[in-house]
């Protein structure tokens, strides 16, 4: 390897501290005419090394290092090492009867920018946002059959993420066959059907695996409004717990739909009056005005803050959608509340609700934390890893 990335002076505070990525105003200069995709060498401005990236001039983000200290091969058993890993890291997962989907590889924070591979049952879904796992595309589906022997392997792609990155990986089949439309998985114990080709992320929100859980103990009770509920998993745990009744609220149809079934295939009903499909946002401020409430209610967007030029509209997004839902508990009742945007923080949100109580005039508190599931770890050098927040509180 000969190609090297210098980091011009006064801007190695970041490398040092070992943060993946380094931006183009960092870099003092570029040797050896590396290609993008590439693995380079990063050295500071007196040539101490201090490890290796995939480089790629197309991205802002012109080096995403990988491996810190002196140089090593980078070969198809580096990549191994680094898979198997990942692996062993959920291996707890892996042997619970009651659960098999989750995430096997989470990209930065598990030493491989830009593959994230979530497990489905005998499925694998990939995502190769950066140019340097695009390019050993072929290496990967290699390494992950050998390791795994799934079905087949599917491609999600990020169409935001490809385009700063300068490269289109259609979405298909990679290796195997293809999954059937409606995947059967489980999660706790319960069975969620799930659309890996064409539902919301790679088909399942796995990282809210362990909060469904833990928040059903707080609406497992009255009755729930599930907002933003997608394909209902969070209404399926408050129902198990004891809810007498939910309430499902999201912009899709089909999505609905999926929900009902969901919850039909673990023994409980929905009224059609209690899927109500449209705008959450519009649907909280219709509940106000019919002055309808609930014994607990469950916000969980998509993601409003994209980058960090968004975070100012996203948090007056998710003032208005909470500052609604706030209104719409009955005395001694739970707001389950989240943010899966990793531009806000865990303060920033918590900011945020501190103000909703004060709009609101009602005390409010916050009784319990939640974040990603540990199958998505959070690197201590890499706080872009941690990405979603969320509380449970009790409205009085």
């Amino acid at each position: 390897m000969n190609a090297k990335v210098v980091i011009a002076p006064g801007r190695e505070k970041s490398v040092y501290y070992r943060h993946p990525w380094i931006f183009s105003g960092a870099v003092k200069s570029v040797e050896g005419g590396p290609a993008d995709g590439d693995v380079v060498q990063v050295v500071d401005h007196e040539e101490r090394v201090c490890g290796q990236g995939f480089y790629n001039f197309a991205s802002e983000i012109r080096v995403r290092v990988f491996q810190w200290g002196e140089s090593v091969e980078i070969d198809a058993e580096f990549w191994r090492a680094r898979i198997r890993r990942a692996i062993q890291s959920r291996s707890r997962l892996a042997v619970d009867p009651e659960t098999d989907s989750y995430r096997l590889i989470h990209s930065d924070a598990d030493g491989i920018p830009g593959l994230i591979v979530d497990r489905y049952g005998d499925y694998l879904v990939v995502q190769m946002t950066t140019r340097g796992v695009e390019q050993r595309k072929q290496l990967f589906v290699d390494v992950l059959t050998e390791e795994l022997s799934p079905l087949g392997i599917w491609h999600r792609g990020d169409a935001d993420m490809e385009e700063k990155e300068g490269f289109t990986l259609p979405d298909g089949l990679l290796g195997g066959g293809a999954p059937p439309k409606d995947l059967v998985i489980r999660e706790g114990g319960f069975e969620f059907l799930t659309d890996i080709a064409d539902g919301h992320k790679t088909g399942f929100y796995l990282d809210q695996r362990d909060n469904r859980r833990r928040a059903a103990a707080h609406t497992g009770a009255g009755e729930v409004l599930d907002a933003f509920c997608y394909t209902g998993a969070f209404a399926l745990h408050s129902l198990a717990q004891g809810a007498d009744r939910v309430t499902l609220a999201d912009s899709s149809v089909s999505a609905l739909e999926t929900a009902r079934r969901n919850l039909d295939r673990a023994g409980y009903s929905v009224a059609d009056e209690d899927c109500i499909a449209g705008n959450c946002f519009q649907l909280f401020r219709r509940f106000r005005d019919e002055g309808r409430s609930f014994d607990s209610v469950i916000i969980d967007p998509p993601k409003l803050a994209p980058s960090r030029s968004r975070v100012k509209s996203a948090m007056r997004a998710y003032k208005d959608i909470n500052l609604l839902g706030v209104k719409l508990v009955r005395p001694g009742g739970s707001l389950v509340t989240f943010s899966c945007s990793g531009a806000v923080d865990a303060a920033a949100f918590q900011e945020m609700i501190f103000h909703t109580a004060l709009d609101t005039g009602r005390d409010i508190q916050i009784v319990e934390r939640l974040s990603q599931g540990l199958d998505h770890p959070v690197s201590v050098t890499f706080p872009e890893s941690q990405y979603l927040c969320g509380v449970v509180l009790r409205i009085e």
